[in-house]
């Protein structure tokens, strides 16, 4: 038997319960029901009894869907958190206060907040995701979180300890650089006013060094007072890489803001750490004045090791960059630009009908103003009088400054163990920490900090390399279908000198091009 649908013209079709057989060898059929008043759905089910399929399910009101939570990014998250065991490097023990402190460094990838919103995702009642269910903190309130952060601070050092021990084992290259954060709230005795380096003025702010490898993974960070300098922070870093990691051959990598004269000759020289950093702006000047950096040595190539009886023992390796030429001449046309602009308003004041601006200490103070907020005074000749003030462009100064854009020279104690290409390469690696920086403030919003007690803020910084950490294994992980070059060796041997900026991969272009992967799937950002 079986059920069969007959055309009907102008009417709805004929659904008929027919049986088939044979006669004289011939296959007839009969009909057996008229099956066209039934609905639809009980038709269908008898169809598929007929021919030997399984009845289709009720679904219909069999269940409701009172809640249904994501799980996807959960469960990427996570697994890579576990997958780099960093659970057991939190606490080898399991308990609930390292299941809070999981679900945070988790929470901080997924989607950065407070530790209130943090609470409340978590929350059976008031979930966003899967990630309370799963670490089975469904009942936890903010509370519980400080607790957990109160917890972490004392778990710092050996977490850090063992990211050392599995990331610079043996000799290795460690690149540090500082950062700043706008600080919330005046009771915190870290928050002070400083420099800022994260672009908010006029705040409380605290510092933070950061420790990574040479290719950018986090391995230990640490929170300074507001208004420390970048230089009094190197010690501390010098003692945590001897005495706590202890290891044996370090090259520690900085800017020259932070690895000073006097940094180097009192922490890092003592301790037998050898470093990479570059000279100042007067310190090129003063090669160039004595004849130890020749200009015309750029007319062929792009670096050049060269010595120098004030730097004995060191290895200094001068570096000419046509882009970055190009990029200082344009910044500084820019800053000479505005400050002629501003110059001739304060010009133009002294010249009014109505209530001129008058007097020479009057004149001074807001021309001083102007060129401090661009530090290019030197670049400009002033005459100021009671009544007017005169100013045009220092050309001596500025050909002289233009003679040595491009040019950069970095300074060094390792020996033949690094050629001068690797230097520079391990100095341009500072942009990973850089890079890091970047994603503290944006990706993972270190601000605003709104923790009072000391203890706090630093579990908060830690909590957030911890995230970071989790982010940059990812990121590496998923570089195929990233933006993210994942062919690093193609575009290294595409790079003509190290000095010369980094290219992308012929891949990276094509997939930045086509917004395709290789296996013509979509690619996403992180």
């Amino acid at each position: 038997m079986y059920v069969a649908r007959v055309p009907n013209r102008g009417s709805p079709p004929a659904v008929l319960l027919r049986e088939s057989y044979r006669e004289g060898g011939r296959v007839r059929n009969r009909t057996l029901a008229n099956l066209s008043g039934w609905p639809q759905a009980k038709v269908d089910a008898l169809s598929r009894v007929l021919k030997g399929q399984q009845p289709a399910a009720a679904l219909e009101g069999a269940f409701e869907v009172t809640r249904s939570l994501p799980h996807g990014h959960v469960a990427a998250v996570l697994g890579t958190l576990r997958e780099l065991g960093l659970e057991e490097l939190i606490d080898p023990a399991p308990s609930r206060q390292r299941d809070l402190v999981t679900a945070m460094a988790v929470a901080q990838v997924i989607e950065p907040d407070s530790k209130l919103a943090i609470a409340r995702g978590l929350r059976a009642q008031t979930a966003t995701s899967s990630l309370g269910e799963v670490l089975g903190v469904t009942g936890c309130d903010e509370d519980d979180l400080y607790a957990a952060m109160d917890w972490l601070a004392a778990r710092q050092e050996p977490v850090e300890d063992a990211l050392a021990a599995r990331h610079l084992a043996g000799g290795a290259l460690v690149l540090y650089d500082v950062s700043s954060a706008a600080f919330e709230g005046r009771t915190c005795p870290l928050g002070a006013i400083g420099h800022p380096k994260d672009g908010v003025r006029g705040r409380l702010q605290l510092v933070y060094g950061l420790l990574t490898s040479r290719q950018g993974i986090p391995v230990a960070i640490e929170v300074f007072k507001g208004n420390t300098g970048d230089p009094k922070t190197v010690a501390a870093q010098v003692d945590k890489l001897k005495r706590r990691f202890g290891i044996a051959k370090v090259v520690l990598v900085g800017d020259r803001g932070m690895l000073t004269a006097a940094r180097l000759r009192e922490d890092l020289g003592p301790a037998g750490l050898d470093w990479i950093t570059a000279l100042r702006a007067p310190q090129v000047k003063a090669l160039v004045r004595d004849g130890a950096l020749q200009l015309s040595l750029f007319d062929q190539v792009d670096l050049a090791e060269i010595t120098h009886p004030d730097y004995p023992g060191e290895r200094l390796v001068a570096c000419m960059n046509p882009l970055l030429e190009a990029e200082r001449a344009r910044k500084r046309e820019s800053l000479l630009a505005a400050t002629e602009a501003d110059l001739a308003k304060i010009a133009a004041a002294t010249r009014r009908a109505r209530r001129p601006l008058r007097g020479r200490d009057k004149i001074a103070l807001r021309v001083g103003r102007v060129l401090d907020r661009r530090k290019v005074a030197k670049h400009f000749s002033i005459q100021i009088g009671e009544d007017h003030l005169g100013y045009a462009r220092d050309p001596g100064s500025i050909a002289g400054e233009a003679a040595l854009d491009g040019i950069y020279v970095l300074r060094s104690s390792v020996g033949d163990e690094l050629g001068s290409g690797e230097i520079v390469s391990s100095s341009k690696a500072l942009a990973h920490v850089e890079r890091a920086f970047r994603a503290f403030n944006t990706d993972l919003d270190i601000r605003p900090i709104r923790h009072r007690t000391e203890n706090r803020v630093r579990a908060h910084v830690f909590l957030r390399m911890i995230s970071y950490y989790i982010t940059w294994h990812m990121q590496t992980r998923l570089a195929p279908m990233l933006f993210r070059d994942d062919d690093k060796p193609a575009a290294q041997t595409a790079r003509q000198s190290p000095v010369a900026p980094a290219t992308r991969s012929p891949r990276a272009l094509k997939k930045a091009a086509t917004k395709r992967t290789l296996e013509d799937l979509p690619v996403h950002s992180f």
